[in-house]
């Protein structure tokens, strides 16, 4: 995942929420990455009535208070989408470990839409078809893993995790749903054994565009271009629209001091050029805004905590795409 900087890496959290999902049939749903005539006529790809947040980011309220709690106060703040890290939450809440079905009850009778989910890689190899069908109870159009595709950094270590994301992407959509990848810094460095190649060229190209997806993570991306210069984010987003269904709103203030060159902060208090940014993707697919701060939990007092970044960087987020 690399050039990570906080107490609980996202690693670790994914493989204590691991196998957690129920093998459970539902209807199918579709992806929401088709191009809309709103977006285009506005100018602004990533719809202010559609925010979603990366549960992760308040993931100690999740625990701790629960989704019985954490969904209300979300749909209260003005969030719709709510993209999952995990499906649990403390057994003390309801004496148990609270269920998919009613996850997806709290989440329609607060207004509220699943539009994806982090799972372990290791999941996917192992229990594919189980998060498909946590994914349909959910009624999630996408299911995703925030691990990069291989940690063989060569040519031939993303060539072959291409090659798995694509049978991986070919059941998501059989299931009709959409597998995406989550990107770190780590994926934009050049292979070890072709120091001209991009590692995340290597997987763009070889990846099915008719099964594989990416959730560009904007933060991460721009730590990529300080770590590993030669290119923009927003190009491969307006060379292949279709593919990024997702993004992650993260921001980040300059730091010197820190080697990735940005410190992870509230959106509205840091100055990622998010502005252009938007209009350089361009107008022609929209693209659902998630915000994420990997470092609420820690950085701030509690209480208010995650849930008053999550409130404040909303605000921040409507008034930068108003």
């Amino acid at each position: 995942m690399g050039h990570l900087h906080k107490s609980f890496d996202r690693r670790d959290f994914l493989r204590a929420t691991a196998g957690t999902t129920v093998a459970l049939a539902a209807a199918s749903v579709t992806g929401v990455a088709a191009a809309t005539s709103a977006s285009a006529a506005s100018g602004v790809p990533i719809p202010k009535d559609r925010l979603g947040i990366q549960l992760y980011s308040i993931r100690d309220k999740v625990s701790a208070l629960g989704f019985g709690v954490v969904l209300p106060e979300l749909a209260r703040i003005g969030y719709r989408e709510i993209e999952f890290a995990g499906y649990t939450q403390s057994t003390s809440i309801l004496g148990r470990q609270i269920t998919l079905p009613e996850i997806k009850k709290l989440l329609d009778d607060n207004g509220l839409r699943a539009v994806g989910s982090h799972v372990g890689i290791g999941n996917l190899r192992t229990n594919l078809q189980a998060e498909l069908d946590a994914a349909q109870i959910l009624g999630m159009p996408h299911i995703g893993t925030a691990n990069a595709p291989s940690n063989v950094n060569t040519v031939a270590g993303y060539r072959a995790a291409a090659d798995e994301f694509n049978v991986w992407g070919a059941a998501a959509t059989a299931r009709g749903l959409k597998l995406y990848q989550h990107n770190h810094a780590g994926e934009f460095a050049f292979a070890q054994d072709q120091p001209s190649v991009r590692l995340y060229d290597v997987f763009l190209k070889n990846t099915d565009p008719r099964h594989v997806y990416l959730e560009l993570d904007v933060y991460w991306a721009f730590v990529g271009k300080h770590l590993y210069p030669g290119f923009e984010p927003a190009t491969y987003v307006r060379n292949q629209p279709y593919r990024y269904p997702l993004f992650h709103m993260k921001n980040g203030a300059s730091n010197p001091a820190n080697s990735n060159g940005y410190d992870i902060v509230e959106f509205g208090a840091g100055n990622l050029p998010y502005e252009r940014f938007i209009r350089d993707i361009g107008p022609r697919v929209e693209h659902i805004g998630i915000w994420e701060q990997d470092t609420a939990p820690n950085a701030l007092p509690n209480p208010p905590g995650s849930l008053g970044a999550a409130e404040r960087s909303y605000g921040a987020l409507k008034t930068l795409l108003a």
